[in-house]
């Protein structure tokens, strides 16, 4: 991770991990990694099939996709 440039290489992951992590992990703490695997699934699904993106103009990504 070094040179010109390399320090906002990741950053739309990590916006995308602290979304996940503020909106669903620290509002509701999970019991065991189970419980945690199926709230980022849903988490996940609800993301990419409920929630319009102002990225791509308000559609959402299953349309974009498929």
């Amino acid at each position: 991770m070094d040179g010109k440039g390399r320090a906002t290489d990741n950053a739309l992951i990590e916006r995308l991990w602290r979304s996940v992590k503020y909106e669903k992990v620290f509002l509701n703490p999970p019991k065991d990694g189970a419980h945690l695997n199926s709230m980022i699934s849903e988490y996940f699904n609800d993301y990419n099939t409920e929630r319009t993106h102002l990225g791509i103009e308000d559609q959402y990504p299953r349309e974009i996709y498929f």
